[in-house]
Formats: structure tokens, sequence, C-alpha cells
């Protein structure tokens, strides 16, 4: 599944960044959009799947734990999440500067995530490596923090792939079962 995740986004931004490559758009602009958008794919699709997930359990009658809780993380974390998405689309066809809002969702889905355990951190690190950038005015900097949003994905993707290949469910992970 988590190469699936990463492969959407990286599919989404892709497209983002081919349909720009003509376009006057200021660079900066191009690579916030496609940091946003790749941490809005990203975490929007898990938090679909564990909404999935909590149905799919509530139908099998195997659901172990609160409903209004398991409902509730799904969505705290689905709604910023494909906010984001729409805001960074908004960039593109408004040609408007979105920035409050997406300081304010990545913050959110931050914070939301760091909430939901300390384990979270790499997951919440693009949000913050996204409110860096755009937060900060030098040039060498800003390149400096894509270089690391770059390998802090990379380092997500390749640790979900080696979770995947350990067989483990996530309970068994966080020892639920």
């Amino acid at each position: 599944m988590a190469d699936r995740v990463h492969g959407s986004a990286l599919v989404a931004i892709t497209i983002l960044l081919y349909r720009l490559r003509h376009s006057d758009f200021p660079v900066r602009r191009r690579v916030l959009a496609a940091m946003n958008l790749f941490f809005g794919v990203t975490i929007g699709i898990m938090a679909f799947g564990h909404l999935l997930a909590v149905t799919t359990k509530l139908a099998l009658g195997t659901l172990a734990g609160s409903l209004l809780v398991f409902y509730g993380i799904g969505t705290v974390l689905a709604v910023p999440a494909w906010w984001l998405v729409l805001c960074t689309c908004g960039v593109l066809v408004a040609e408007r500067d979105h920035g409050d809002t997406t300081l304010v969702l990545n913050a959110w889905l931050a914070i939301a995530l760091i909430a939901l355990g300390l384990h979270n951190l790499p997951m919440a690190a693009p949000a913050l490596l996204s409110i860096g950038y755009q937060l900060h005015s030098r040039r060498l900097v800003r390149w400096a923090i894509v270089v690391v949003a770059v390998v802090v994905n990379v380092g997500l993707f390749v640790g979900s792939l080696v979770f995947m290949a350990s067989g483990q469910s996530f309970e068994q992970f966080r020892g639920i079962e």
C-alpha cells in the first residue's frame, strides 16, 4: 500500500511539474506547490485508507476500540490533507497565492500527526519543512530545505517498504494484537 501512496503522490507532482514546464510561475511557487501536493496526496490517501480500514473492521465486527475516535483520527487528517491538495490546485488555476491557507493546513497536519504520537514525527516532517520553505527568504536555505524534504520523503518510502516486507500489520507492529 505504501508504495502506491508514494507512487500516487509522485505521479501527482510529476503531472504538476510537467504542466508548469513552460509557465511563468516562479520556481519558488512551483517547488512549494510540489511539496504541498506530495504531502497532501500522501496523507490524504493514508487517511482515506485509515477510514476504509475502520469501516471494513466495523462491517466485519472486528473493530476493537472507539468508533468515534477512529473516525475522528481519519477525518482530522483527511480533511486538511485534501484541502491542501485543493489549495495547491487553486494556486495553479486561479494564479492566486494561498500562502496563509497552506501554512495553516501544514501546521494543522503536523500538529495532528504529532498529537497522535511522537512516532509520527517523521510523517509530520514534510509539513514542517514546507512551512520552513514558505517562511524562509534566503534562496540557499530554501534549497537546503528542499534537499532535506526529498531525503525525508525517500526515507519514509524506504521505511514503509521495509515495514511492508516484514509482513506485520500495524496492530502487530504496535503490539496491539
